[in-house]
């Protein structure tokens, strides 16, 4: 039996329609659960962020992760393959009509992606003050407490409506399928398979 974590929300229904593709038969959580068995396979229905945790402890052989999120965290995870759903950008934010301004002596950046936000601003070799928010991001340089935020970004609407918009974008992200290492050498032909499985699917 293979486990496989799924982040909550869209990415998760629309893993699902992929394997109910494959399979032909429905793949559905029923209400506030958090496991599904279909066939050969259990679903663990999780935190985005967690994914990674479940798959590198293998409480789950496979999962399903924005790239974003694997970025983040810098997982020691093998990337099997990209399922072109859950498509968003990391970009950052700043208030209308306000330019960032790259030359002051450090800019102030909120953000709850602390890696991604300083690997792309050391690559410019541009000091950078992070402050971690967990919510609300798009608050903070419209009351002072940053010079701009970066964060994920599906359509802007969000950033339109709080009076930002989008200054440049980082990065591109989708949903990726993943497993843990020891689990692949363990399960190759299964995992091989769902992977086949998919990849016909989606291409």
């Amino acid at each position: 039996m293979l486990t496989i974590a799924l982040p909550k929300g869209r990415i998760a229904e629309d893993t699902l329609k992929i394997f109910e593709k494959i399979f032909k038969k429905p793949f559905i959580f029923d209400d506030r659960k958090l496991i599904l068995h279909v066939d050969d396979f259990k679903f663990l229905l999780v935190r985005s962020q967690d994914v990674p945790a479940y798959v590198l402890h293998q409480a789950a052989d496979v999962g399903v992760v924005g790239l974003d999120v694997l970025e983040e965290q810098e997982s020691n995870l093998t990337r099997l393959l990209d399922l072109g759903v859950g498509k968003c950008r990391v970009c950052i934010g700043v208030p209308k009509n306000r330019k960032l301004d790259l030359s002051l002596p450090e800019i102030k950046i909120a953000t709850k992606m602390e890696n991604i936000t300083r690997k792309y601003f050391s690559s410019k070799a541009i000091p950078v003050n992070i402050i971690k928010l967990y919510g609300s991001i798009e608050l903070a340089p419209l009351v002072g407490l940053s010079d701009a935020i970066v964060d994920l970004v599906e359509t802007g609407s969000t950033m339109k409506q709080n009076g930002l918009e989008i200054a440049e974008t980082i990065s591109y992200s989708s949903a990726h399928l993943v497993c843990n290492k020891n689990s692949f050498m363990v399960k190759k032909e299964e995992i091989l398979a769902l992977y086949a499985n998919i990849k016909r699917i989606i291409y």
